[in-house]
């Protein structure tokens, strides 16, 4: 038989002798017939071979499951669970400049006060991946030219494979941009920022929560540039909640604090004693010590621009930041509870660079500290 292509119907043509020699007689009589009945023996020898195929199979070819069992006094496949805390310090020297060329023998970790060894250590050289989240408040669009003409020197100052990512809040976080290594088509997405107009709640911890969400794991440099004013209005808990976050992750946060005018300047050059404070002033005190905090915790830095000039250096000074990252690694404590770290500083011979009864050397800056796993 032979099917039309492209129909199921079926042709019938003669069966020519050549195609019947070698059949047996009471086959060649079913094929002409078109039957699809034979006799017994033509049924039964079929069936015999078939079943001898199979046997023969399964003699040869043991089951899969059978073959996958292990032998009876073969050792139990190993499971390597390798847990380790990533920390990512930068070490500046008095003039703030970013100290390279340091080796694991330079670094001393502790953990609770406890030295741990480091079982990870290199320069951090991998593509960084830094999220910019700017504020999208009133307050924030009547100085967004400020910010925005010097966002070049940010731009300018990472690596060709760095990507950076855009996003900005007020009630809730936006995505403008996923992660680009384009850094012109950031510059244009910066270009198309709305801001809120009116009054409205201002949700810094919980979009700063959300983002983290967001992010996945890297094995390279994560770090968010935060430009806000540092208000929050959501309850205490939420910050609590930021907090605790932060302390389970290894991004670090550079915290750009904006509304310097709105501020009034500082006041840390007057001797004459402090005004009463309205409370504006409060508020903005307490989202300026948020900022600092942010930072602290993660191992970044805060700063708090007076006036348009000052926000091409500290881009500048954040590019360099991570550049010069080194990634220590130890391995936690297994006790669900919260430890400190403390990165110390030696010199060639293993000696503290830092002194107590002299000026620090050099500046460390790294991770507050981390939740241990459970026990």
């Amino acid at each position: 038989m032979i099917r039309a292509r492209g129909t199921n119907r079926t042709l019938l043509r003669p069966l020519r002798i050549a195609e019947l020699e070698g059949v047996p007689r009471c086959e060649r009589t079913a094929l002409r017939s078109n039957s699809h009945s034979c006799d017994l023996d033509f049924s039964l020898r079929v069936f015999l071979i078939s079943f001898f195929i199979l046997v023969l199979a399964f003699a040869i070819f043991p089951p899969v499951a059978s073959a996958q069992q292990p032998a009876a006094n073969s050792p139990a496949p190993l499971v390597a669970a390798t847990e380790i805390v990533k920390v990512d310090a930068s070490v500046l020297d008095n003039q703030g400049n970013f100290v390279g060329g340091l080796s694991q023998s330079n670094f001393h970790v502790l953990d609770d006060g406890a030295a741990q060894p480091i079982v990870v250590f290199t320069p951090v050289e991998a593509p960084a991946q830094v999220l910019v989240m700017i504020e999208a408040s009133p307050a924030v669009y009547l100085i967004h030219d400020q910010h925005l003409v010097a966002a070049y020197a940010l731009l300018d100052g990472l690596a060709a494979g760095d990507q950076v990512a855009l996003v900005t809040y007020d009630q809730s976080p936006r995505l403008i941009m996923q992660f680009t290594a384009d850094k012109s088509a950031f510059l244009s997405a910066l270009n198309t920022m709305q801001y809120t107009i009116g009054m409205g709640d201002l949700n810094l911890y919980d979009s700063i929560s959300a983002v983290l969400d967001s992010l996945g794991p890297s094995a390279g440099k994560r770090a968010l540039v935060i430009l806000s004013t540092g208000l929050d209005s959501s309850p205490p808990a939420r910050w609590d909640a930021l907090v605790r976050k932060l302390r389970n992750e290894d991004v670090v946060i550079f915290s750009v604090g904006l509304g310097g005018p709105l501020r009034g300047g500082s006041s840390k050059k007057t001797k004459k004693p402090a005004p009463l404070q309205s409370a504006a002033d409060v508020g903005f005190e307490k989202a300026e010590n948020a900022l600092r905090s942010l930072a602290a915790i993660t191992g970044g830095r805060a700063y708090f621009p007076q006036s348009e000039n000052d926000f091409v250096p500290i881009y500048h000074e954040i590019a360099s930041a991570l550049r010069h990252q080194y990634l220590l690694g130890i391995a936690p404590a297994h006790d669900g509870q919260f430890h400190t770290l403390t990165v110390e500083p030696l010199d060639a011979n293993g000696q503290m660079m830092n002194s107590p009864s002299k000026k620090p050397a050099v500046r460390v800056f790294a991770r507050e500290g981390y939740w241990a796993p459970s026990p």
